[in-house]
């Protein structure tokens, strides 16, 4: 099928795929179009930014967004959900308890790193939590096109996702276990001794031509992953495999 991904403000990966970068936060939106089904990975920080993206990709596709995958429970990942009614959640195994204890948690991060407290709290609120838990890896059939959901982590996060498609170009969705824009960030939840690992991982799985898009900044190579592998592996002291 045609997308006309420039025309709506997005950039094409490849002709099924594409993500748009949001602003403040600089965030990764990506998109995976099918014939029958559309998959969002990572709707945002707060229930507006959702909206928006949720009217982009249905201006986009001509069709509604079925699935969302979470590639980790960080507030400018999660928070837009609410604005998704209907849509299938996915996250990584444990992450939908992460959300459901945490909520005070979220709604105090995202307010400390710069969104309105009625935004955030309204997010929190209607904060939809993963209802299909991957434990190790699930294959979306989309129409066209599948998409591989991988549980990569620990890293980031404990509860940290992939998301791989396959086609002219395989296209891994990588999070923020992968940031071009700044030094990954390794916050109170990160497990910084199997992050390297879980960077081996996503390699495994995209190999030495895919296009890697990080959770921050621009799309970057296989190669560009693996220093930042080497580089996180120095700063946590974590022999090689």
């Amino acid at each position: 099928m045609d997308v006309h991904w420039e025309e709506a403000g997005w950039e094409r990966l490849t002709g099924r795929t594409g993500r748009r970068r949001l602003p403040v936060w600089d965030c990764t939106v990506g998109l995976v179009v099918g014939d029958e089904a559309v998959l969002l990975i990572d709707p945002g920080s707060c229930v507006r930014e959702g909206a928006l993206v949720r009217a982009e990709a249905e201006r986009l596709t001509g069709r509604r967004v079925t699935h969302i995958a979470f590639t980790h429970g960080h507030f400018d990942h999660v928070l837009g959900a609410g604005a998704f009614a209907g849509a299938e959640v996915f996250g990584a195994v444990g992450l939908d308890a992460e959300l459901s204890a945490g909520r005070e948690e979220l709604r105090a991060d995202a307010v400390r790193q710069g969104l309105a407290e009625t935004e955030a709290a309204e997010a929190v609120d209607l904060l939809v939590v993963p209802r299909h838990a991957v434990s190790g890896e699930w294959t979306l059939e989309l129409g066209g096109v599948q998409a591989l959901l991988a549980n990569v982590g620990p890293g980031h996060t404990p509860y940290d996702l992939a998301v791989c498609v396959p086609g002219e170009r395989e296209t891994v969705f990588c999070g923020d276990l992968v940031e071009e824009s700044g030094q990954p960030q390794a916050g109170s939840d990160a497990v910084p001794t199997q992050w390297p690992a879980a960077l081996d991982r996503l390699l495994s799985l995209g190999g030495d031509d895919a296009l890697y898009v990080p959770g921050h900044g621009a799309v970057v190579t296989a190669g560009f992953v693996r220093e930042q592998r080497d580089t996180l592996a120095r700063r946590f002291g974590v022999s090689g495999p």
